[in-house]
């Protein structure tokens, strides 16, 4: 069971414009994928089991269909493309993919040094959008920053986590050969280049409290 509480909002991302170093396309998109689930699984940030891929009609936008597909094959696998065109919602033959989400798990470390999984502890997705190839992480829990939820410090748990995330980030800007673009800022936290950001403490050296909205 988690230990940890997850934010509704991300509380940082970081988005890659790959228009002018990736082919765009599914095939393209999927194999960016996989390249990127490898460095984070060396991180224990992200070991994938099934993909969620969002649909939309041009012309109209989004449908609010979402297909889920089991990982049986790599993200690279030409086989895992065929898969997910053929899970096309039946009702809209002229829909494409909009966006397709790695899901999966991670591991996170406690103040004491031990390990512990948790779902969706890291989130990437990938657009497929033949105008340009695209992908952004996010991560939704307070492990990566200096305060907690509650707006209490938690510097042992922010030194065992975040290194982890800023190796990561450093690896997948060379491995991808574009610097990531911290995403917008939530009421969760915020982004900058290699990590998440530290708000302004209060005169009592506390945090902001977001857990009103938990």
């Amino acid at each position: 069971m988690s230990k940890l509480m997850r934010a509704p909002r991300e509380c940082g991302s970081w988005n890659w414009d790959l228009e002018d170093v990736v082919s765009p396309g599914l095939e393209s998109a999927l194999a960016t994928a996989g390249r990127m689930v490898e460095v984070l699984a060396r991180y224990d940030m992200l070991s994938p089991h099934k993909i969620e891929i969002d649909w939309y009609v041009a012309g109209r936008g989004g449908i609010g269909v979402r297909t889920t597909l089991a990982l049986t094959c790599p993200l690279g696998d030409p086989l895992l493309a065929e898969r997910a065109r053929a899970s096309r919602p039946a009702g809209f033959p002229n829909a494409e993919i909009a966006e397709i989400c790695v899901i999966g798990s991670g591991v996170w470390i406690d103040e004491d040094g031990r390990s512990h999984p948790e779902p969706r502890l890291v989130e990437l997705s990938v657009d497929p959008a033949p105008v340009g190839l695209s992908a952004e992480m996010a991560v939704h829990h307070d492990i990566w920053g200096w305060f907690d939820f509650a707006g209490r410090p938690h510097p042992e748990i922010q030194k065992r986590n975040a290194p982890r995330m800023e190796a990561a980030l450093r690896e997948l800007n060379a491995l991808l050969g574009v610097a990531a673009e911290p995403g917008e800022v939530t009421y969760f936290g915020f982004a900058t280049e290699f990590g998440i950001g530290t708000p302004d403490a209060l005169e009592d050296g506390t945090g902001p409290d977001v857990t009103d909205k938990l």
